[in-house]
C-alpha cells in the first residue's frame, strides 16, 4: 500500500535508520517527529546500531506500540553485500517482531530513499526474506510494505506477483 507509515495502527512499525539512531531525513525523520522527544531518548540509550540490525523501541506518540529500527546498506554498485545486508535489515526486524509478540508490523522501503538502493531489486529482497521468514514463524501474523509512492508500490506488487 501507499501512505505514511506514522499512522500505521499496529503491533510495530520499522524505521530505516542511520547509524545512530538519533533521527535523519525521509522516514527516520518523519518517525521521529510522528513519536515525539520520548523516541530520541529511548534511542540515545541503544548505542546505535550496524548495519543490518535492528533495535526495538516504543512508538511512545506514534499509532504502533514498538518501532524497530534498522539501518540498511547504502547503494554501491551491488558488489558490496548490499543484497545480504539488506535482506539481514528484514530478517534481524521480523525476528525482534517474533521474540516481542508483534502480531502486525509495516516496513518502509529500506534503503531506497537517500541510500540509493534500486526499488527493483530492493522489493525483491524484502518479499523473498519476509516469505521465507513467515515460512517457518507464526508471528508476526501480518506484515504490511507501506510505500511511498506509487512506482515504489508497483515495485513491490510486482516482486510478490513474482514470488507467487
Amino acid at each position: 500500500m501507499t501512505g505514511d507509515i506514522t499512522a500505521f495502527t499496529g503491533d510495530a512499525i520499522v524505521n530505516a535508520a542511520n547509524s545512530t539512531l538519533l533521527g535523519g531525513g525521509g522516514v527516520d525523520g518523519a518517525i521521529h517527529t510522528a513519536a515525539g522527544s520520548q523516541l530520541l531518548e529511548a534511542c540515545r540509550t541503544l548505542g546505535g546500531c550496524r548495519e543490518g540490525e535492528s533495535k526495538i523501541t516504543p512508538g511512545f506518540d506514534l499509532r504502533s506500540k514498538h518501532v524497530i529500527h534498522t539501518v540498511g546498506p547504502y547503494w554501491e554498485g551491488g558488489n558490496h553485500d548490499e543484497s545480504t545486508i539488506l535482506a539481514s535489515c528484514y530478517q534481524s526486524s521480523l525476528e525482534l517482531a517474533t521474540r516481542h509478540d508483534v502480531r502486525s508490523i509495516a516496513f518502509p522501503a529500506i534503503s531506497c530513499g537517500v541510500y540509493g538502493y534500486p526499488v527493483d531489486a530492493a522489493s525483491v529482497v524484502a518479499i523473498c526474506t519476509t516469505i521465507d521468514f513467515l515460512g517457518s514463524n507464526d508471528i508476526p501474523r501480518e506484515v504490511i510494505f507501506i510505500c511511498f509512492d506509487e512506482s515504489i508500490h508497483n515495485a513491490y506488487v510486482q516482486a510478490l506477483k513474482n514470488q507467487s
